[in-house]
């Protein structure tokens, strides 16, 4: 008895995320793609024929919530253990139960991993001959990617579901159920919450119905009532309560996806995405060093001699960056990307290059010609080095015609100029002065 009300007073005392945690499919926002009527992991939990998962997506968008679901639905016995806290120890241990559980009675173990990506190589390895042979089915959630934070072979015997962030319009519900819920949630409270507002908690929390709710029990329980009862939230509530707006950054995989998101922006053109996807990275608190290479290696790589000062440009504001740090380095490197973005392109620097390391890897190895060997050491032109080159400042546009490539390579194209109006008029001048000889 005063186990079952020491359990009430604690559920009580929980935060509001924790007790508003929905209990059915039914309750369960937003995930339609996975757990909709008729998807494949609804009939796999409703049918009681589970076999390993691993939930992977952002914080607060389910996944250990639809381990509960699971946990309340299957007649197999669950076990919950948190990566960061357990170790190989801690999975001998329940690994041995499940073994008599399934022996004694029949009964098979759910074994639910928060944080999976935690666990080490020898920690996962540890766990990977009992899941595949069926001792423990295997529920584990993360908020990294897992192709690189899970073992192949465990992925290998898991199925994965990737959880999306929850959309303005779910948060809307979970916020409003909670204000409503007399028994888990606020609605002991008289609470004035305007449409207007939930929408700035929405933003605010950005996909996460934990921060959400986490936004909205601090401004309900921080604002007195007022001579009516009632307790009025307002924007200025919610942002003193926020402070800054919540952002899903991990950086070991939301990192490389804002970054590659950053780059095709630049090569496509579009100066307003630079801006938002640059934005994201500072944001984050992104190295601004790391942010000041790519767009070098881009100005290379996009815009090469389509306009050869976006290198220059590039190079100055890594150089400008390192001097003056941020936050001011948000300038420099605003200006850097958008002209990246808004110059000509051309990737043919890149793709000359590209194309001479194939043939150095494919085709024979051709000698030096003697004329374009080194001189500079004593006894080189009795070697022959040197004879017969033809200095090109000696005549007329500095340019003459001799042989530069090795004999089997004498008539290879691996440069092929864009059509762009810089790097056309380069190649063009070469090529007047080409025939003019």
């Amino acid at each position: 008895m005063f186990q079952q009300a020491a359990r009430r007073q604690m559920s009580r005392s929980a935060p509001l995320a924790v007790r508003m945690r929905p209990r059915t499919l039914e309750e369960f926002e937003e995930q339609n793609c996975l757990v909709g009527n008729g998807r494949p992991l609804r009939q796999l939990i409703t049918n009681d024929g589970l076999q390993s998962l691993i939930f992977f997506g952002p914080p607060g968008t389910g996944k250990t919530t639809l381990a509960h679901i699971i946990a309340g639905m299957t007649s197999a016995h669950f076990e919950k253990i948190n990566a960061v806290m357990a170790g190989v120890a801690d999975i001998r241990k329940v690994v041995e139960q499940a073994k008599d559980r399934l022996a004694l009675y029949g009964k098979r173990t759910v074994l639910f991993i928060d944080e999976i990506h935690r666990f080490n190589k020898a920690q996962q390895d540890a766990l990977l001959p009992f899941v595949e042979d069926g001792t423990v089915i295997l529920i584990g959630s993360t908020t990294e990617n897992p192709m690189f934070a899970v073992n192949r072979p465990l992925l290998s015997r898991s199925l994965l579901y990737r959880l999306e962030p929850l959309s303005t319009k779910a948060l809307d519900n979970i916020v409003r159920r909670a204000l409503e819920d007399e028994e888990r949630g606020l609605g002991g409270y008289r609470v004035e919450l305007p449409g207007e507002v939930l929408q700035k908690i929405a933003g605010f929390a950005n996909g996460d119905a934990r921060a959400a709710l986490n936004v909205l029990e601090m401004a309900v329980l921080t604002t007195p009532p007022g001579e009516d009862g009632q307790r009025r939230i307002t924007n200025e509530v919610v942002q003193s309560v926020c402070q800054n707006r919540i952002i899903q950054f991990n950086r070991a995989d939301e990192h490389y996806d804002v970054t590659s998101a950053f780059i095709k922006s630049m090569r496509g053109s579009d100066p307003q995405a630079t801006l938002y996807w640059l934005a994201r990275l500072l944001y984050a608190g992104d190295d601004p060093a790391f942010i000041a290479r790519r767009i070098m290696i881009h100005a290379a790589e996009d815009v090469g001699l389509a306009d050869p000062q976006a290198l220059v440009v590039a190079s100055a504001a890594a150089q400008a960056v390192e001097r003056i740090g941020m936050p001011e380095a948000r300038i420099i490197l605003s200006e850097a990307a958008l002209y990246i973005a808004m110059a000509p392109k051309s990737n043919a620097a890149c793709i000359g290059i590209d194309a001479a390391l194939q043939a150095v890897r494919q085709e024979e190895t051709g000698p030096v010609p003697l004329h374009l060997r080194d001189t500079s050491y004593s006894g080189a032109k009795t070697l022959g080095h040197g004879q017969d080159y033809l200095y090109p400042h000696n005549y007329a546009k500095h340019w003459v015609k001799q042989q530069y490539l090795p004999d089997n390579m004498r008539n290879a194209e691996f440069y092929r100029p864009s059509e762009q109006e810089r790097e056309k008029s380069l190649w063009q001048r070469l090529q007047e002065i080409k025939h003019k000889h």
